[in-house]
């Protein structure tokens, strides 16, 4: 770019270190004029990327309502009656940021979420409070609590390998944590190679009971993924942990019935043969073909079967697989893992989703085991049905691999390191490693790899908490639902005594 010339001579410059001054070329202003344009520029970009990122997780959360300039009255203040201080907190946060970057592009700015629900300010009086409104919805999710959290103790002492310990699941992992870090806790982090040595959690049987992620009726299950997210969004900030999230990617349309498809689209198939199928049925077949004839063999999952075979199975399969004349009993064992590992590669979305892949990959950062537990518990829960059930299956799978250890030489490290690649590396994600920091990645996805399959039993529970949200959330439902059922019922009433009338007034004229 080229400045029109100026006859205005050019204040002296720098010089080049030589003793000698020259004037900057008029691309160099042009340029440096231009930087402070730039700088804004970079950061109104970055705010309203924020912004959307927040709006994306405001709709996830169950809260797209308050993305507008009006909150309906509706789900969103049920939902928002059953948060906790710490997730009040987390979703005052986002809004906060939506707002910003709708005043940066110059629209309305988004009302303040005490102001939709009739909230008064901080700095209303306290006579003033008490002739106010009594939905006080905002104030008491910001004040709830905090007698509970201040009287009861969490405090945990610093992680024991080998020993017992309890795993609370009756209050909120976020406001456990805030309660935790106040008192200055802090925990060692440590590598889970001796599977003898980790920590042992019990869950106590609350009032509520142990509740597994299979006891929960479909329309309760379909609640617990938004609270999930905005409780895990309460951990992350409470301790400082930023939570990553990648946009779900377009899958393609593929011609292939069993690799690279998929998981709905496979579940779906399937479902046609067998209406009940929750697990895609081909991984079924490998993983039931691995437990009866590969769960003895030396080195299984670690040594690689011929690639030629491999491929020429895949084939087969895509032909033969529904039809029921593919032969699993002429197939060498280390060529089925082969194929399971090929399986889970090939999906057009990873298994732990895109969008939560940076999360789940990042958990290993967290210092404490019981909070490293508490995210992974939560993310399970977030993750989508076919996801979460696939998964639960692949990893009950690799637990029996490494009970049978003395025959097959393939323990918890070994059978984590091999399969974390499989679960984190995907060919539809950009992968930006940075340099010199390969092995370390590594090593922490294969941390968490370990982590989910030595403690699945407990990451596949729904904590009390959330089922005493979900069922504050039906009862209050319920209760609107009773309200309109009686207006109605009132409404039919005056109508027919109405009508009464009138047929009474036109037969006494008559």
């Amino acid at each position: 770019m080229r400045l029109p010339s100026s006859d205005v001579p050019l204040p002296p410059q720098e010089g080049n270190g030589s003793g000698f001054w020259f004037p900057l070329s008029e691309e160099f202003q042009a340029l440096r004029l231009l930087l402070p344009f730039l700088f804004s520029l970079a950061l109104l970009l970055l705010c309203l990327a924020e912004g959307e990122a927040e709006a994306e997780w405001l709709q996830d959360a169950g809260l797209s309502d308050l993305l507008g300039d009006r909150a309906s009255e509706n789900d969103n203040i049920v939902l928002l009656s059953t948060l906790t201080k710490t997730q009040a907190a987390a979703v005052q946060r986002r809004l906060d940021t939506y707002s910003r970057s709708r005043r940066r592009k110059n629209k309305h700015p988004v009302r303040d979420v005490r102001d939709i629900f009739g909230v008064v300010s901080s700095e209303e009086s306290a006579a003033e409070k008490k002739e106010s409104s009594p939905d006080q919805l905002w104030h008491n999710l910001r004040t709830s609590n905090v007698q509970r959290t201040e009287t009861q103790d969490y405090s945990c002492p610093v992680r024991n390998p080998g020993k017992e310990e309890v795993f609370n699941m009756d209050v909120a992992y976020s406001e456990q944590a805030a309660v935790l870090l106040k008192g200055s806790f802090l925990s060692e982090s440590r590598k889970l190679k001796d599977a003898n040595a980790l920590t042992k959690f019990k869950i106590p049987k609350g009032r509520l009971g142990v509740t597994r992620i299979g006891d929960l009726s479909a329309q309760d299950m379909k609640k617990i993924p938004t609270l999930a997210l905005i409780e895990l969004t309460a951990l992350c900030d409470i301790l400082g942990f930023e939570l990553k999230r990648n946009k779900a990617p377009k899958l393609k349309t593929t011609e292939k019935r069993l690799f690279g498809v998929p998981l709905h689209t496979l579940l779906e198939n399937d479902q046609k043969l067998l209406p009940n199928t929750k697990v895609p049925l081909l991984l079924q077949a490998l993983l039931s073909c691995l437990e009866k004839r590969g769960l003895e063999t030396e080195g299984i999952l670690r040594v690689s079967g011929s690639q030629t075979r491999i491929k020429s199975l895949e084939q087969k399969l895509e032909r033969d697989f529904y039809t029921g004349l593919f032969r699993w009993d002429e197939v060498h064992q280390n060529d089925v893992s082969g194929l399971l590992k090929r399986f889970i590669r090939e999906l057009p979305a990873p298994l732990l989703t895109a969008e939560y892949l940076p999360a789940f990959a990042a958990v290993q950062s967290i210092p404490d085991l019981k909070h490293r537990l508490q995210a992974l518990n939560l993310l399970i829960l977030i993750l989508p049905e076919p996801n979460r059930n696939t998964l639960k299956a692949l990893l009950e799978f690799l637990s029996k691999v490494v009970a049978r250890e003395n025959n097959n030489k393939m323990n918890l490290w070994n059978v984590s390191t091999v399969m974390a690649p499989n679960l984190f590396m995907h060919k539809g994600l950009p992968n930006k490693i940075p340099e010199g920091k390969e092995k370390q990645l590594a090593e922490g996805a294969a941390d968490v790899v370990r982590t989910m399959i030595h403690y699945q039993d407990l990451l596949w529970t729904v904590s009390s908490f959330l089922v005493a949200q979900v069922r504050k959330l039906n009862e209050s439902n319920s209760k609107r639902y009773q309200f309109c059922d009686k207006r109605i019922k009132n409404l039919l009433r005056k109508i027919h005594a109405d009508k009464d009338k009138v047929e009474k007034n036109q037969a006494e004229v008559s």
